[in-house]
């Protein structure tokens, strides 16, 4: 839904890229430092109180981790351990998001609802991601939904980050939708590889039916 954002945010980093490029930094130190930033202010900040603070800081270091991939594109050094740790590390920084802001939810008794709800969301995306690596192993298709991750981030922060500044309801609304989005995300997802694998069953089955007449006619 916001990969037209991508050139933008492209041009914005291009600069700081290009800073960076003639550093030793590299692209896994940017990775892992976005996601201990996001991590650390999300878990100390969040189950306190400090909606907003969390949501901030949390929001800079998400910014950061998007410059490892132009880093890597301007230093030469993409890879698939690159892909590999940028996934893995996303899926912490997930973890903590959603980990912080349950244990807020848990500690104020009106919220327990929102408390699981958040769970739901977390879990959510963690099977949504891990739908789409599995599909494309099996050489399936998955590349299909509502909400991708920047988009659960996005409603996910900005949501916290308003609540904590005392816009009313904009976080049990965020929640909620980010819910209904991400279980609609999985559902898609889900019969996108149950109709790629039946159309590759059925192509399949029928080269081995042609290869088979094709050996009687021979």
């Amino acid at each position: 839904m916001l990969n037209f954002l991508r050139p933008f945010f492209a041009r914005l980093f291009n600069p700081i890229g290009q800073a960076l490029a003639r550093t030793p930094i590299t692209p896994n130190m940017i990775t892992v430092a976005g996601t201990v930033g996001v991590c650390a202010s999300t878990l100390a900040l969040f189950p306190i109180g400090w909606l907003f603070p969390g949501a901030a800081i949390a929001t800079f270091f998400v910014f950061l981790d998007m410059l490892d991939g132009q880093l890597a594109r301007m230093k030469g050094s993409s890879g698939p351990y690159g892909a590999f740790l940028d996934s893995t590390m996303d899926r912490f920084a997930d973890a903590a998001v959603f980990g912080g802001i349950t244990i807020w939810f848990i500690r104020n008794p009106a919220d327990h609802v929102l408390a699981v709800v958040s769970l739901f969301c977390l879990a959510c995306g963690m099977c949504i991601s891990y739908v789409k690596a599995r599909a494309q192993s099996l050489g399936l298709n998955a590349d299909v939904g509502l909400i991708e991750r920047p988009e659960r981030i996005l409603i996910s922060l900005t949501s916290i980050g308003l609540s904590g500044l005392g816009v009313p309801y904009v976080l049990p609304i965020g929640m909620w939708a980010l819910a209904a989005g991400s279980a609609i995300t999985l559902t898609q997802r889900m019969v996108a590889v149950h109709k790629d694998a039946k159309s590759q069953d059925a192509k399949s089955k029928d080269a081995t039916s042609k290869d088979a007449t094709s050996k009687k006619e021979g």
